[in-house]
Parts: structure tokens; C-alpha cells; sequence
């Protein structure tokens, strides 16, 4: 900004920010989350005038009361963290103002994340939410309706809080804050060890509305906890010992170099997540194939007719023109133009069918085809003319290793709605509940590097290498070993033959994992 007037300090939107800051102060009082002087919060005044990084910066100071803490008492800074403006000193017992001791760690979050308002509370539910294993370097939930609160992320999504180890000072805490920002992309908070909590959104509403989620996620695993239960698995059951397996308290225990057995743990080394394909790994290729393929080949026409007026069509027939634009662009073999939306509805979804079944033909990974075949597989299985299939060990193995406290996600061509129509009606009853969270192509091509990239960094381990990768495609390997993940193939009756010397190990059953 240069330089800042006295009037802009004065301005409506300077005022508005003040007076939020120490009203939403008073709240945060109210929840236990800045009581004792402890915790803060800032945030950028907004003004759509001024280019975001360098909006002024609005945050409360330290060492006070915050219940009380008038719009007066803000300090003000410039977007590069340096204090513009000051509050007036008070009587005594008042305290000389001091900006907020987390002022380098806010900085952090408006840098690396492009914040727009960052709280810092000392909520006890966040505080022990740390405390329950003191060697766990993560907070994992799943299943959770709160969950959806979190930005990027959906009820059946596994939510990863990274906990840093706290300091006797608060500004010693800024390196760690940053690197924990820097090894989780898309995190939004990172928890602090007996101590609490830093949230970020881009905007205070974003920030608070995020916090009041983390909070009652935290809360909820508090209480599952003194139930006996395990918060961080899908159906939230009893901790379970399976032979053989080492437990979840016992993996819990082990050093982060772990997941290798120790003379305690008395089981093999396991992996802490495995992230399975489906098709030719958990399901044979003829049910893909024969059956689903046909299927929504064959009711494309169909369900397009029958819900061509809902939005969730239109979006798939937006997802398809996009497509199809794109195909015809660059020659696809069997791309038909689709006529305008003012077209007769019969035109439109005829074009469409056209298309679709030459995708179809074609086997194109792509999420407009996905989708569309999700939402028709969806009816398929609502009125019980679909049935998912599976490998008969396959569910032995799943519950084996959800027992074991692995995590376990489906990585597929096929959208994450197919995925859990496929896993939620099989003839073994619903074996969602042992999956953490589900990958489509949303996060890229399976045959490449990136994708695999993308998703260690949502799973948030330390290491690629803690992560297996089990699949029926030589070149889906090759990508996911290239990111550094282990992969393993799975041979199955009905699969392509793998070339000579491929170097990968193979199983036939998930069960020799």
C-alpha cells in the first residue's frame, strides 16, 4: 500500500474489522478457546480495492483479557507484518500493550496460504486431542458428518491434522509451523502438543466456521475414546486384535520409523496405508466390463430422458460438452458435435448418446465419462439390477488390515461415486466401513507420476514409501513406485500378462500382503 493515511486507518472497513475482532473475541471467550489471556486472532481487512497480499493486517494483542478487549486495542499491520498502528497504553492493572506473541506464526499461515484470517485458540478439546497418544505425530478422523466443514474435504474423506511439539515460547514455534504447512498442502490447521490449535481460512467466516468443526471433531474423539472406541477408522468400533496383526494401540506406540514390528508388537511390517485400484485387483475385469460397461451403455439414453431438467445432469451434460469440444479440437475418432442448449432435448441427448457410447468403445479414462456412468450405475444399484463384485479375499484382507489400524483408500479410473456404489452392495454385505476415502481421476491419470504425487500428499505421510500401492497395470506401478510409494501387482484370472522382468512382486491374493 505505501504508505497509509490516518483516514484509511479510520476508514469503515478498518473500524468493521476492529469491532469483529473483539466481538468474535467474546465468543471464542464463551467456548473456552482464549480464556486465561491465551489464544488470538487476526484477520486482513477486506477491501476488494487493494490486492489481497497487501491488505492491511487487523490482530489482537497479547496478554490480555480478550473477553474485554475493546476495537481500540487492534493493532495494525502492513502486509509484510510490519505494526503501522498501536493501541494506547491503559491504567493500571493494565498490562503496556504488546502485539500478539503468535504475530510470526499468523505471518506464516497469510504467506503460505494466502489466509485471510487466522484464530489460534487454546480450546481444551484441542489441547487433549494431542494428548491421548504423545507419539502421534497426526490427528486422523474419518466418517464424520463435521468433517464436511473442513475445507476440501467430504464426509468420506479421512481429515490428517499435523501436531507440532510445543515450545516454552510461543515464537519458537514459528519454524515448525511452517514446515508442517510445507509437508501438508492442503491441511488448514496444525494442532501444537498440550497446548492448541492454529486454523486458517480465507476469510474470518472460512477461519471460524472451520474451527467450531475442528473442535467438535476433536471433541467427538475425546469422548469415543473413553468409550473404548477408535475414532479414526470408518465405523468408529472397538480397537480389535486380529492374530497375528499387531493392534492399533500397540502400532500406535512404536517409533515413527515404525510400522516395523517390535518384540512387543509381534507381527510383520506393515505399511500405514494402502491404496488399492479396482478393477483386475479387488473386482474382475469381466464384472467392469460385461456388466457396468453394458450397463450404462445401454441406459445412457435412458437416464439422460429422465433427468435432463435435475442439476446434477446438466453438470454432467456441462462435463461432456467441455469434452467433446475438446475432442473434436483434436480429431478423437468418434466425437459428434452437440447441439446448442436452445436445441430440442431430444437432439441434445441423442448427440450425447453418441458420444458416450463411443467413449464407452474407446475405455477413455476421463471424469466427464465417469461421472455420467456413476450417476447411472447409481440407479442401477438402487433398484437392484446391479450388484458389486469382489474377490473373495478381498474382505478377509480388508478387515484384516482396518483391525490392524492401516488405512485403506481405492485409487480408480472410475468417479468416487462408483467406488462406493461398488463397495457398498456387494454379496459380503457393505465393506465401505472399512474404507478411509476414495481417489478418481479428479487427482490426475493413473499412469503418471503427479497423481500418485498428489495423493501421498493428501494422505499426509511422512514418507511415500509408507504407502502401498496394489494393481493389475504394469505402467500404474511404474508411476506409483515413481513417486515413491511400494507397489505390488496383482495377478488375477482374466488379467493382461505383465512383460518379462518387470520386476514387481505379484500376489494373488490380497491375503499374501
Amino acid at each position: 500500500m505505501g504508505s497509509v493515511s490516518q483516514a484509511y486507518l479510520e476508514s469503515e472497513p478498518v473500524k468493521g474489522a476492529r469491532s469483529l475482532i473483539s466481538e468474535l473475541c467474546r465468543q471464542f471467550y464463551s467456548l473456552g478457546w482464549v480464556s486465561g489471556t491465551g489464544g488470538s486472532i487476526t484477520m486482513k481487512v477486506h477491501d476488494s480495492s487493494i490486492p489481497k497480499p497487501q491488505q492491511l493486517i487487523l490482530m489482537s494483542p497479547s496478554g490480555v483479557q480478550k473477553e474485554r478487549m475493546e476495537p481500540e486495542d487492534m493493532y495494525v499491520l502492513s502486509g509484510d507484518g510490519a505494526i503501522i498502528s498501536s493501541p494506547s497504553p491503559k491504567p493500571y492493572p493494565h498490562k503496556p500493550p504488546k502485539c500478539s506473541d503468535c504475530a510470526p506464526l499468523f505471518m506464516k499461515a497469510y504467506h503460505m496460504r494466502d489466509a485471510g484470517a487466522v484464530i489460534h485458540s487454546h480450546g481444551m478439546e484441542s489441547c487433549l486431542a494431542t494428548m491421548i497418544n504423545p507419539h502421534l505425530k497426526e490427528f486422523r478422523i474419518t466418517h464424520m458428518e463435521m468433517i464436511k466443514g473442513i475445507q476440501g474435504h467430504g464426509y468420506y474423506d479421512e481429515l490428517v491434522i499435523p501436531i507440532i511439539e510445543n515450545t516454552a515460547y510461543e515464537n519458537e514455534l514459528t519454524d515448525s509451523l511452517a514446515k508442517a504447512i510445507e509437508a501438508y498442502p492442503k491441511i488448514t490447521a496444525v494442532l501444537v502438543r498440550n497446548h492448541g490449535i492454529y486454523v486458517w481460512g480465507d476469510s474470518w467466516i472460512s477461519a471460524k466456521t472451520q474451527s467450531e468443526c475442528y473442535h467438535y471433531l476433536f471433541d467427538a474423539a475425546i469422548k469415543l475414546h473413553q468409550l473404548g472406541l477408535d475414532w479414526s477408522t470408518p465405523d468408529h468400533g472397538p480397537i480389535q486384535v486380529v492374530k497375528g496383526v499387531p493392534s492399533v494401540d500397540c502400532r500406535m506406540n512404536m517409533s515413527k520409523k515404525a510400522r516395523i514390528a517390535d518384540s512387543n508388537c509381534n507381527g510383520k511390517p506393515f505399511p500405514r496405508c494402502i491404496v488399492l485400484d479396482i478393477e483386475g485387483t479387488t473386482t474382475p475385469i469381466s464384472f467392469v466390463t460385461d456388466i457396468l460397461f453394458p450397463y450404462a451403455q445401454n441406459n445412457v439414453g435412458r437416464h439422460l430422458s429422465a433427468t435432463y431438467a435435475s442439476a446434477e445432469t446438466q453438470d454432467d451434460i456441462k462435463l461432456l460438452r467441455s469434452q467433446v469440444e475438446d475432442d473434436l479440437k483434436q480429431g478423437v475418432i468418434g466425437a459428434v458435435p452437440i447441439p446448442s442448449e436452445d436445441a430440442e432435448k431430444e437432439e441434445v441427448i441423442a448427440a450425447l448418446v453418441a458420444n458416450v457410447e463411443a467413449m464407452i468403445k474407446a475405455d477413455r479414462k476421463i471424469t466427464a465419462l465417469k461421472q455420467l456412468q456413476g450417476h447411472i450405475w447409481r440407479t442401477g444399484f438402487e433398484n437392484n439390477e446391479l450388484k458389486g463384485i469382489v474377490f473373495d479375499d478381498v474382505p478377509e484382507a480388508l478387515e484384516k488390515w482396518h483391525a490392524s489400524g492401516v488405512k485403506v483408500y481405492i485409487y480408480s479410473s472410475g468417479s468416487r461415486l462408483a467406488q462406493r456404489l461398488l463397495f457398498g452392495n456387494t454379496k459380503f454385505g457393505d465393506l465401505r466401513k472399512y474404507l478411509s476415502g476414495y481417489f478418481d481421476t479428479a487427482v490426475g491419470n493413473k499412469r503418471e507420476k503427479r497423481s500418485y504425487v498428489e495423493i501421498t500428499d493428501t494422505l499426509g505421510v511422512d514418507k511415500p514409501s509408507e504407502i502401498l500401492f496394489l494393481t493389475d497395470i504394469y505402467q500404474e506401478a511404474i508411476a506409483a513406485k515413481a513417486a515413491g510409494m511400494e507397489a505390488i501387482i496383482s495377478v488375477r484370472p482374466g488379467n493382461s500378462p505383465l512383460p518379462d522382468n518387470h520386476g514387481f512382486k505379484t500376489i494373488n491374493s490380497f491375503l499374501e500382503v
